[in-house]
């Protein structure tokens, strides 16, 4: 494992004990963030210059379906059911997005798996989550199950996990019709001492099944709502009181139609979302455009209610905000912050480093400002999780060869199971 020391870059910890720095060294050692300062005098580690380089925390990204990454950009109408991919597909399609996340300047994912609930398929998924190397939560659902995490769980899910993967349960999707199944459900899943991951407020005419559940006793802190758009007031107030988490899939959410994520409701709150991909059919899969989206989101409905003649405006949504959402609120959506999501001496060693000297975003004003607003997957230069190098100088440490023909192949696959695979016309570029 790598003992490193980047040597003068702006360091973002983005912590609430550690300050940021416009320059400092920062020291890797045995996987953690060791020591941050100036001048940093370290034997034995190798130096990189960090010059004209932000360093900071890997994004973690708290909702993202990998197994659809086959059909990447593809629009809402390509669905397939994932429940008849084979496991080849599932580690293909797993793979590549990943492999993708990583790129993108990812060091953590929530991945959540619509799978068949026998051990091949859950097997096929692990391993994937394995060879890539980033730190993971694995969420199973089977979308056929009608029973609790007890008989949705096989022992390979438990004994498959690495030591960078954790497991949680997919609950079904909160519903006013549905309180009592969730219920028993999640009963079951805190038994095995799992958390809970659920799609909420996906349609309004569920509004209020969330504030019944707080009513009951059954949020908390180990619950994690997903989307959460069309959740009324005593939904959100329920969320704010019991200490359950957001994510939010802004992108694929609007194109997905559910329309723009509440964030000033969630402001009004002081509740902080983690920020996610969602489904890449819909959505780019990079951190940088949910956060674009988040502010931009936000900023429209401020200028609407000042357009209209309102009194009493909210505040506008600042870059220190949304990197928030991306980074450290992330992590504690995603139930890792004792681990990563700030570069607090201490925590694993899941950072990246953007490079700055790039014509995209130079010059650098506002180093955070220019996370948020300018800096892209281009500027992604080094990927770390937990000390171990995943990406460097702009290329991933991985076979993204093979990666590549296993997704073309596993792509081809389903499609033709779902007849939807059409052969392109002679001398036409599919």
């Amino acid at each position: 494992m790598a003992r490193l020391l980047i040597r003068g870059a702006c360091v973002l910890t983005l912590g609430q004990r550690s300050p940021n720095h416009p320059e400092a060294d920062l020291l890797v050692d045995d996987g953690r963030i060791a020591e941050i300062g100036q001048g940093l005098r370290v034997r034995d580690a190798e130096a990189i210059d960090g010059t004209d380089a932000i360093v900071m925390p890997g994004f973690v990204d708290t909702h993202r379906h990998a197994v659809m990454s086959l059909l990447r950009n593809s629009g809402e109408t390509a669905f397939v059911d994932t429940t008849t991919f084979t496991p080849d597909d599932v580690y293909a399609a797993t793979l590549i997005s990943l492999l993708g996340a990583v790129e993108a300047g990812i060091t953590t994912v929530v991945d959540w798996a619509q799978l068949p609930a026998d051990e091949s398929h859950l097997e096929a998924a692990l391993q994937a989550h394995a060879d890539v190397g980033l730190r993971t939560v694995f969420v199973h659902r089977d979308p056929h199950s009608t029973g609790g995490p007890g008989a949705a769980m096989p022992r390979a899910v438990h004994e498959g996990a690495g030591s960078s993967t954790r497991i949680a349960y997919g609950s079904p999707d909160i519903a006013v019709s549905a309180i009592q199944q969730i219920g028993d459900e999640w009963a079951a899943a805190r038994s095995l001492d799992l958390e809970i991951h659920a799609h909420a407020g996906l349609a309004a005419k569920n509004a209020g099944a969330v504030a019944d559940l707080g009513r009951r006793g059954l949020l908390g802190n180990d619950v994690t709502l997903v989307q959460c758009t069309h959740l009324d007031d005593a939904d959100l107030d329920a969320v704010a009181a019991s200490g359950a988490r957001i994510a939010v899939a802004p992108s694929s959410g609007m194109a997905g139609g559910l329309g723009p994520p509440p964030l000033q409701k969630f402001l009004d709150r002081k509740i902080e979302p983690g920020l996610a991909i969602g489904d890449e059919r819909l959505a780019p899969g990079d951190m940088f455009a949910q956060m674009r989206i988040s502010n931009s989101v936000q900023h429209a409905a401020y200028f609407d209610l000042k357009l209209a003649g309102k009194a009493g405006l909210p505040n506008l949504l600042t870059t220190r905000d949304v990197i928030r959402y991306a980074t450290t609120a992330a992590a504690r959506t995603a139930g890792v912050a004792d681990v990563t999501g700030s570069l607090d001496v201490g925590k694993q060693a899941d950072l990246i480093v953007l490079r700055t000297n790039r014509p995209n975003i130079y010059p650098i004003n506002d180093p955070i400002g220019a996370v948020v607003w300018g800096v892209d997957t281009s500027n992604v230069d080094m990927v770390m999780v937990g000390g171990r190098l995943l990406m460097r100088d702009g290329e991933l440490d991985a076979d993204v060869g093979r990666a590549r023909r296993l997704a073309e192949s596993a792509r081809d696959r389903v499609l033709a199971a779902a007849g939807l695979l059409a052969e392109a016309p002679a001398g036409d570029v599919p």
